[in-house]
């Protein structure tokens, strides 16, 4: 009898259980969900009241904007319509209105400026006597500690990293008041990315020593900041033969590029025409094998040479057939000392681009201190706004408008 008198107890227990458990579950199924609404149909006052009542945690950026009103969203990083969570992050960019031509004048934005694009080749640690980090007398190779410096430098100076090709193509995405500057590294050292290993999921784990290692680093520093280079490679790529396929896709998929170096780094001016062709579709076509349609048609000139255009063999190095496969080359690379013009400058001359050797000597010689100074007037100066192009009135007589871009002059 007391058995059972227990076995009702605990059947009456387990029911008024599953009872409660239902009637939670129903409260929370019919609880109404939460839409985010238009947004933009709200001022930011009550946008920020209805983020603390709704507890989401809001963030919001302002920026200029010719074409957004102000106190109007720019981006918003959850749509319009979503159902929202608590603790939701809600991140707005918020415009400030049209830019004022004063405004302008005031930070001296000028889209027509010059560009540095830096030349680098080894990025390692040995014992050296020279100066400021330089491995080599001539200042072609840095330590690493000396490359994370000359990242910093730029970036104090108000340099923005752009990829080569965005710089060709004239599609200079930098932030308002800085400037562009170029990256490039030739030869496919290993110490350029050096693979030490594959994690658990197969990718490759980089030596953060190594000059990708060091840019990702400095991207982590600086997460709002673009961080990009291009590599420029001979046959043996990265020299990383059980690596190279995943290096170079890694790569592409990280934002950096990929570019042409020639087979055997030779001198263009000291062969023929016919190995000319297959120095340059050569590597292309072994470019075709790991990163097709995905790497950029740029050839890095070894030596600088020809150091003229006019060379005989200049042509067939931006056109050529190699084993009956056509090859064109949008742009080739010098070795020089100074910036470039601005894609929009009339003399801007997108296959003949000059560099800077990227070293330090105590600011002379035109080392990286004396090719940044030698522009601090005359530097390309952004508006933040790669669908415009900011000049001052008195240069427009230079400008080459070829992306039919809004032009505004002050």
């Amino acid at each position: 009898m007391k058995q059972l008198k227990l076995k009702k107890k605990l059947f009456f227990k387990i029911i008024i259980i599953i009872i409660f458990f239902i009637a939670i579950r129903f409260i929370f199924l019919t609880e109404n969900p939460q839409y985010l609404p238009d947004l933009n149909t709200m001022t930011i006052t009550q946008i920020k009241e209805y983020a603390q009542k709704n507890k989401l945690n809001l963030n919001i950026e302002y920026e200029y904007s010719n074409k957004i009103a102000e106190n109007k969203i720019i981006n918003q990083n959850i749509k319009n319509g979503t159902i929202l969570k608590k603790d939701d992050n809600l991140n707005l960019v918020v415009s400030k209105g049209a830019i004022s031509i004063e405004y302008y004048a005031e930070n001296k934005i000028n889209e027509l400026g010059r560009i540095p694009v830096m030349m680098y080749h080894h990025i390692m640690d040995v014992e050296n006597e020279y100066t400021g980090g330089n491995i080599d007398k001539e200042g072609y190779n840095r330590t690493s500690n000396a490359f994370k410096k000359d990242l910093e430098y730029y970036y104090e100076q108000g340099y923005e990293m752009i990829s080569l090709i965005d710089y060709i193509n004239g599609n200079i995405n930098t932030s308002f008041g800085k400037s562009p500057i170029v990256l490039t590294f030739d030869d496919g050292n290993s110490n350029n990315i050096k693979v030490t290993g594959l994690d658990e999921k197969g990718n490759i784990i980089i030596d953060p020593k190594s000059a990708v290692g060091i840019l990702e680093a400095f991207k982590k520093k600086y997460p709002k900041t673009k961080v990009t280079a291009t590599f420029f490679l001979n046959k043996g790529l990265f020299n990383q033969k059980d690596y190279n396929d995943k290096i170079l896709n890694w790569l592409i998929d990280n934002g950096y590029d990929i570019g042409n170096h020639t087979l055997n780094h030779v001198d263009f001016a000291k062969i023929t025409s016919n190995k000319v062709q297959e120095e340059v579709g050569g590597l292309y076509q072994l470019l075709d094998q790991y990163i097709k349609d995905k790497y950029v048609k740029i050839v890095a000139l070894p030596y600088g040479s020809p150091y003229k255009q006019n060379h005989s063999n200049f042509k067939y190095i931006l056109n050529g057939t190699y084993k009956d496969i056509v090859y064109e080359t949008l742009s080739t690379l010098r070795v020089g000392w100074e910036a470039d013009y601005s894609p929009f400058n009339k003399e801007f001359d997108s296959t003949f681009i000059k560099r800077i050797r990227a070293y330090d000597n105590n600011g002379q010689e035109f080392d990286i201190e004396m090719a940044l100074n030698n522009i601090k007037n005359t530097r390309y100066i952004s508006d933040g706004d790669n669908k415009t192009i900011v000049i001052p009135s008195s240069l427009n007589s230079q400008i080459n408008n070829k992306n039919n871009l809004d032009m505004i002059e002050y």
